[in-house]
């Protein structure tokens, strides 16, 4: 069990170093098998690549397919155009609440948060200007619109992070909606008003708007395609996946890329490498996923597990409090949201099914808890989405990670402590 516990730690602290998840898992899953007596080489040939394999080929269709959909709403323009809508229509006055807004509401249309960064970047750049606000909260804005309740809490939304419960426990992507429209509602409000003292404070201090050293070229939204015209695809993966019993996650991304080329046919001159980026862009991201997958299969596979589990759903109280616990700290182990609930359910999917039964408590109550969970440690320092949004924005740590946290990390933990609250009401 020290063991796990040491391979977690290392784990944390080599990603944290900006070392890639795809060559560490394999290694700190070594020093779990070394230290569980476990021979080395099968533990990484057969357990290891098990676990590995295992993930990519449930869920590679749902990644690339996400990934294409996310290229051709962006390479066409069609991202930026209702992101540009939205901000017009919320204004200048609220500027944060527009950017946050118009990052739900690409994210909740099935878009991949990487792509949202790309998408709004600009437009927020222009906007923070505008308002003199300084570019330090753009992170935070983009962040609390993307990385929080339109990726985990509200029902129906189409991000793999919602979808991933529904294989474990046969639940839909709407599972638990009071549950997770009340996280939602805490996540986007206390989150808000977090951005807002922040504002505040900044502009106090006399902090205001600086331009950046590399210059943002400005979007222009003229020539952009009819936002009402951008938005049918993304209503139409929410509305099949959720409306249309026989279709699940991967026929709605099809049907939505499939709507998203057809309305745009004419702004993709270059659909064929629109279509080839997209792919290559999401093998990138099941491999990091599987690579912690597989690392949570050598622990499995360790005699230490057994009281790492018996540990875990120990912990006195409901047993979402126990799910809540083990998704959590196994998304900050590995950076990754997916990642972490992945480990968590392929391991102890069955007891809690079990405890389902046993306590009265709906599997969709564990689905929505393990959708929530995931969101909340996994925007620790180390985690990809967080990097690669500072380094889009051209900020530091320093400079916007104490805003990523709150929004990202702790308002998150605080709406799936109101999810159990509610579940342990018998309120689902």
């Amino acid at each position: 069990m020290l063991g796990i516990i040491i391979g977690l730690a290392l784990l944390m602290f080599l990603a944290y170093r900006g070392m890639s998840i795809i060559w560490i898992a394999p290694l700190c899953a070594l020093l779990v098998a070394f230290t569980g007596g476990l021979d080395l080489l099968p533990s990484y040939t057969t357990t290891y690549m098990a676990g590995f394999v295992s993930f990519a080929q449930a869920w590679f269709p749902v990644f690339m397919l996400g990934a294409i959909f996310g290229k051709v709403m962006d390479d066409s323009g069609a991202a930026k155009s209702v992101a540009s809508a939205v901000i017009k229509l919320v204004g200048t006055k609220f500027a944060i609440m527009a950017v946050v807004l118009a990052c739900a509401v690409l994210t909740y249309g099935g878009v991949s948060l990487f792509v949202v960064v790309f998408a709004i970047y600009p437009l927020a750049v222009a906007l923070f200007r505008e308002a003199n606000i300084t570019r330090k909260l753009i992170p935070g804005a983009i962040a609390l619109g993307s990385f929080t309740f339109t990726m985990t809490a509200i029902p129906g939304t189409p991000q793999i992070q919602n979808i991933i419960p529904t294989r474990y426990f046969g639940t839909t992507p709407t599972a638990a909606p009071i549950m997770g429209i009340a996280g939602a509602i805490i996540m986007f409000g206390v989150g808000m008003l977090w951005l807002t003292y922040r504002e505040k404070q900044y502009a106090a201090a006399g902090v205001g708007f600086v331009e950046p050293e590399t210059k943002v070229q400005a979007v222009d939204t003229a020539d952009l395609p009819n936002p009402w015209l951008s938005a049918v695809p993304l209503v139409l993966v929410i509305v099949t996946l959720n409306f249309i019993e026989a279709i699940t996650i991967v026929p709605a991304l099809l049907i939505g890329i499939i709507a998203a080329i057809a309305l745009n046919i004419k702004r993709l001159p270059k659909i064929i490498e629109t279509i080839n980026g997209g792919a290559a862009g999401s093998v990138i991201a099941i491999i990091n996923t599987s690579a912690a997958v597989g690392f949570g299969a050598v622990v499995r596979a360790v005699p230490g597990f057994n009281q790492l589990t018996d540990f875990v759903l120990g912990i006195r109280g409901n047993p979402l409090i126990s799910e809540a616990v083990a998704v959590n700290i196994l998304a900050g182990a590995t950076g990754s949201a997916s990642g972490g609930m992945g480990i968590a359910l392929e391991a102890l999917a069955e007891q809690y099914i079990a405890l389902s039964a046993s306590s009265g408590i709906p599997l969709e109550a564990f689905h929505r808890v393990a959708s929530l969970s995931s969101g909340g440690l996994d925007t620790l320092p180390h985690n990809g989405a967080v990097l690669t949004l500072l380094a889009v924005c051209a900020m530091t740590h320093k400079d916007s990670y104490k805003d990523i946290f709150m929004v990202g990390t702790a308002i998150p933990i605080l709406a799936v402590i109101v999810a159990i609250i509610l579940a342990s009401l018998g309120i689902y």
